[in-house]
């Protein structure tokens, strides 16, 4: 039977790429994203594998209402993918950027990992993939609420996943670390290395998925850049 995957911010980058290499897979996929053309354009692409819903996940109850009307058109879903995400947003000042950049990378995905979690519990089963990034290990004084938001991301899947191995069901957290990949987030940035190919980050990603790890480093030389940060002194970060 195929499995049902919901990624929840599929219009660009990471996520409308698995959804491509998962309807290869012949996954069932739900896919979301504030943008409804670029939805109906990945319904055009994908055909019956794909179904879709716009969603803004910062208008938290209409988000959960179509979360579950997308998992009752699917049948079920076995995994849900928690992409959506921003670093830069047009705002009238830094404050209402970095507000908004809160709202959607810190409030939103914790309402929807909030439902996905009770829904599982309720199922039996399930797994919650939620997309962090490298820079969930360090602040960044040129990204400081993103890189924060980050680590509030991969610290609140760390406190689910212990949580998990003390209950019956079989929930896994998958916490995905993606380093600089090529996206519409990436594009015209200065300053970035090892920018990787956002097919292949994403094969790798959907493989540690399918082996249900608790940590996803894509592409796989981020790990060693993730080893390098844990082992440096606060004092040399601050330097940065």
């Amino acid at each position: 039977m195929s499995k049902k995957i919901i990624i929840i911010g599929a219009t660009s980058g990471i996520g409308e790429e698995l959804a491509r290499q998962c309807v290869n897979k012949e996954y069932h996929v739900g896919g979301t994203g504030r943008r409804l053309e670029k939805l109906e354009q990945l319904k055009k692409e994908l055909g019956n594998y794909f179904y879709y819903t716009a969603m803004d996940v910062t208008d938290h109850a209409k988000a959960k209402a179509q979360l579950h009307n997308l998992i009752d058109e699917m049948g079920g879903m076995d995994i849900i993918v928690l992409n959506a995400g921003i670093s830069n947003y047009p705002a009238s000042s830094i404050t209402a950027m970095e507000q908004k950049i809160i709202d959607v990378n810190v409030s939103g995905f914790v309402q929807m990992f909030g439902e996905a979690f009770q829904y599982f519990r309720k199922q039996g089963y399930g797994q919650i993939v939620g997309v962090s990034s490298i820079a969930s290990l360090f602040g960044s004084s040129r990204a400081a609420p993103y890189s924060s938001s980050k680590a509030f991301i991969s610290t609140y899947m760390q406190a689910y996943r212990q949580r998990t191995n003390n209950m019956k069901e079989d929930i896994t957290v998958t916490d995905v670390k993606p380093g600089f990949v090529k996206s519409e987030m990436t594009e015209g940035k200065k300053g970035m290395f090892w920018v990787g190919e956002t097919d292949k980050a994403v094969k790798q990603m959907l493989k540690d998925i399918e082996n249900k790890k608790s940590y996803s480093y894509v592409t796989r030389r981020w790990r060693f850049v993730a080893w390098l940060l844990k082992l440096t002194p606060n004092w040399v970060l601050d330097r940065l």
